[in-house]
């Protein structure tokens, strides 16, 4: 296989490095967190001033037309700053729905707002009974007129506090774990009926509980087909998968350098902690694990450019499980090699730990995932 970059590809994450490098420091992205809205508008109108919200999609769109490798080089430098700006949620996620399933008018009307940064948007898919089945829904959209009238609960719901437009899977025909009868529609997250629970989450992100009563949508509202929507969210999960492994594999480099050279400076018994052959073992133990993550992205994101379809499912799924693994891996052992230092708050080590547990945990933990491969 050939893992070289294109010039522009090449261009593009020497540009999202070079902005972790100088303009995203660990210092700014902790006031960050810790202020009223989880991240900078500022942040993100830089990132559409540099064309990084557009990456993702056509050109026929207004987007620069790159693919799945395109959006791992610039999750897998995301990974490495720690960044808290909401590109999964809403470029990815509900970018990708409506990307990949929106016809003319509605890319027409959604995507250029999402591109030039002036539309937040998340995507309402998780119900808490549904652990991970995309098809186990409970909420329903029932046909009304030339509409429908939407109610449910949604759970989790990445980037909901700051969302102006909300995708939300809906069950229109079917029993409640039915692949059939799963369709998915674009809301006015301010619509009469939509209600929101926000809150922080462990890795300094925001997200909301969505309650909908008696929401009223057109029939414009719905993405593709109705009662065949789950075919697009699984796609676009797996799309949000690869960014956030490729997230992890950037946070995994960061965590394994950062304790090399923590342990040529930390000196116990009078010598550098990093000459113990013991801990020098898993020194290399770690970089293994990143490398073995790091592999399993560039397959993940090169059998997505082939086109989407089972060999593409099934290295998705391998990559999220050997990114469960090594995360936690690398996670454990940044944490214990530093000390006490390690769980400090003021120490970035934590932090990305952090992200690496919740990505663990999103769209399928290493249970489900070896599941999935087992199945495809």
């Amino acid at each position: 296989m050939d893992f070289s970059f294109s010039d522009e590809q090449t261009l593009l994450e020497d540009s999202v490095a070079r902005y972790m490098q100088n303009d995203y420091s660990f210092a700014d992205r902790q006031k960050l967190v810790k202020s009223e809205t989880g991240f900078s508008a500022k942040n993100w109108s830089t990132f559409a001033e540099l064309g990084w919200l557009g990456v993702a999609f056509a050109e026929a769109d207004g987007g620069f037309g790159g693919g799945a490798i395109e959006s791992m080089l610039m999750a897998e430098n995301f990974g490495r700053g720690l960044v808290v700006e909401p590109y999964l949620a809403t470029v990815i996620l509900a970018g990708g729905a409506i990307k990949h399933g929106g016809n003319t008018d509605q890319k027409t009307r959604y995507l250029p707002g999402i591109i030039d940064g002036s539309t937040q948007a998340a995507l309402a898919y998780a119900e808490p009974q549904g652990r991970f089945n995309l098809s186990d829904l409970t909420t329903r959209a029932v046909k009304q007129g030339d509409g429908y009238v939407i109610d449910g609960y949604k759970a989790v719901v990445l980037n909901g506090p700051a969302a102006d437009i909300l995708v939300v899977s809906a069950r229109t025909g079917g029993e409640q774990r039915d692949t059939q009868g799963v369709s998915v529609f674009v809301i006015d997250a301010n619509a009469d009926g939509v209600s929101r629970r926000d809150y922080p989450t462990v890795d300094g992100s925001r997200a909301s509980e969505v309650t909908l009563e008696s929401v009223q949508v057109g029939a414009d509202a719905l993405l593709g087909d109705e009662g065949q929507g789950l075919a697009l969210i699984e796609r676009v999960i797996d799309d949000g998968i690869l960014v956030v492994g490729s997230e992890a594999v950037g946070a995994m480099e960061v965590l394994y350098k950062d304790t090399v050279e923590y342990c040529k400076t930390r000196e116990q018994f009078g010598q550098p902690i990093g000459k113990f052959q013991v801990l020098q073992h898993r020194m290399v133990d770690m970089f293994m694990e990143h490398e073995q993550s790091k592999s399993l992205m560039y397959m993940a994101a090169m059998r997505m450019d082939e086109g989407y379809g089972a060999d593409a499912q099934k290295a998705v799924s391998a990559f999220k499980v050997q990114v469960g693994k090594s995360g936690r891996f690398v996670g454990q052992n940044a944490v214990q090699l530093h000390g006490g230092m390690g769980m400090t708050d003021e120490l970035n080590i934590g932090h990305y730990f952090k992200r690496l547990t919740i990505i663990d945990t999103l769209f399928g933990n290493v249970d489900f995932h070896l599941k999935r491969f087992g199945r495809l």
